[in-house]
């Protein structure tokens, strides 16, 4: 048998998957990162994206995950993820019309935060943040919006 990675994604609910694989890739802050058997030690923010599960050289799941953070070791793979969900739980319309709102409340916020104290600036980045993710889940549907 083929040597395999141990991978493991977690989010803060439950384990989500946990098993043998031959690759599976990762949307790192600094680009998209392919973890195979004997990768050298690393630990990486995630950012909003895809992670790509393979079993020979076919993509066997998809998985959205919102951002985290990946271990990575000779043997094992860990993703400790803020969100994670299957690609087909995305519902484009609802993606759609979380950008809509995100893009309008974003002005709103903007408007405060100029204004306003820590409270105001931490509402600011956390609708960024939302917005962000939103855009990633839309990408990973296959679509981009003009918002």
């Amino acid at each position: 048998m083929a040597e395999k990675v141990q991978f493991e994604l977690v989010s803060p609910e439950r384990i989500l998957l946990s098993e043998a694989v031959d690759m599976v890739v990762i949307p790192g802050t600094e680009g998209y990162f392919g973890v195979l058997p004997g990768h050298a030690p690393l630990i990486s923010s995630v950012r909003p994206g895809v992670i790509d599960v393979y079993e020979g050289d076919k993509i066997a799941e998809r998985i959205f995950v919102a951002g985290g953070f990946a271990e990575v070791t000779e043997l094992r793979c860990t993703v400790l993820a803020d969100e994670a969900m299957d690609i087909s739980a995305l519902d484009r319309v609802a993606v759609e019309a979380d950008i809509t709102r995100l893009g309008a409340e974003l002005a709103h916020l903007h408007e405060a935060a100029d204004k306003g104290g820590d409270a105001e600036k931490l509402k600011l980045a956390a609708s960024e943040r939302a917005l962000h993710t939103a855009h990633a889940k839309l990408e990973a549907l296959g679509g981009q919006t003009a918002h």
